[in-house]
């Protein structure tokens, strides 16, 4: 069974100490996805909201929901984030969102690029909202992360 590394021998709640670990290039991809209504799609896509762009809001959000991941989950390092890329692309029914994060440190990117997508998802929602109460955020996982000591991942076809 895996070691679940922010719970100590105690029992008690950790943040992990990566003091000893050696710097290294980290690369984290998340997706996710938000379903809608046409009539919300066909809002998002023609740019038209009182607010702005959905779709060039969100990505913004996304970006920056990554760089303020330390501050939402609690035990998450904050990091220097070395590059951060949020695109959200239409689908038939709503949108398809990615996020790609980059650092070199001593822990992986894996909380803000998910972070990111959860981000652009919401913000998706919130500026659809007066449109489609009913949209629906799935799917956001982890799709592939490289280096650490932990090694690289893919995630598993859908």
């Amino acid at each position: 069974m895996a070691e679940m590394t922010h719970i100590g021998p105690d029992g008690r709640v950790r943040m992990v100490d990566v003091t000893d670990k050696q710097p290294t290039d980290r690369v984290a991809i998340a997706s996710g996805r938000i379903r809608m209504s046409q009539e919300a799609l066909e809002i998002a896509l023609s740019g038209g909201v009182g607010k702005g762009d959905p779709v060039a809001v969100a990505e913004l959000a996304g970006i920056m929901a990554a760089k303020r991941t330390a501050d939402l989950i609690p035990l998450c390092h904050p990091l220097p984030i070395s590059g951060c890329k949020v695109e959200i692309t239409p689908t038939e029914d709503g949108f398809s969102v990615s996020a790609r994060v980059k650092t070199t440190g001593r822990t992986g990117v894996e909380m803000e690029a998910l972070t990111a997508v959860s981000g652009a998802c919401l913000t998706l929602y919130d500026m659809l909202k007066a449109v489609d109460k009913g949209m629906v955020i799935e799917t956001i996982r982890l799709e592939e992360k490289s280096g650490g000591a932990s090694g690289d991942f893919k995630a598993a076809e859908l």
